[in-house]
């Protein structure tokens, strides 16, 4: 379901020109359909009781957790200082995203406006824009709490996958043969 969740909301940012970076687009799809095809290989092996689809599942899901695990635990760990870095480290590497957020949230430049260079936010031909350092430190900050409390609720639950399939894995099938060994 998350997987769907995913794939859906990348599509819809990038249909409703939400999110101009197609890297980024696919990459979201990308991770989605990994997700998804992942799920898919649980579903089979619990279905067919088969036991190697069913390791294979539970290796694969103790990764994603470790992965997933780390970068949440990261996105809550980041410190202003620290946020503020990697921020203007992809203000200065990105114009497209420069002029998506200037545009967006109506501000012109990072730490300082100028007035003589070039700004597509609506504000700066009467002169009256704010630097936009500051509204995109308070998105940034409510985003990477947000998606780091999401991302420990779900590696949780994926740790609780693993836990199921390690427990429930060996089981027999109940349509078997009963005097075959599993």
């Amino acid at each position: 379901m998350v997987s769907l969740l995913m794939i859906g909301i990348a599509a819809w940012g990038k249909w409703f020109g939400l999110v101009s970076s197609f890297q980024v687009v696919g990459g979201v799809i990308g991770v989605g359909v990994f997700l998804f095809l992942v799920a898919l290989v649980g579903l089979i092996g619990a279905v067919k009781h088969h036991q190697v689809l069913l390791f294979f599942y539970m290796i694969i899901l103790f990764m994603v957790f470790i992965v997933q695990f780390s970068v949440s635990s990261a996105c809550l760990a980041i410190n202003k200082d620290q946020q503020e870095h990697l921020l203007e480290v992809g203000w200065n590497n990105s114009h497209t995203t420069q002029r998506d957020v200037e545009k967006s949230l109506n501000c012109c430049g990072f730490y300082y406006v100028d007035n003589n260079g070039t700004c597509d936010a609506a504000c700066f031909p009467n002169h009256s824009c704010s630097p936009c350092a500051e509204q995109i430190q308070e998105h940034a900050g409510e985003v990477l709490r947000f998606v780091g409390g999401i991302g420990l609720f779900f590696s949780f639950t994926e740790i609780l996958g693993v836990w199921l399939t390690y427990r429930y894995r060996n089981q027999k099938d109940p349509r078997a043969n009963p005097s075959a060994f599993l």
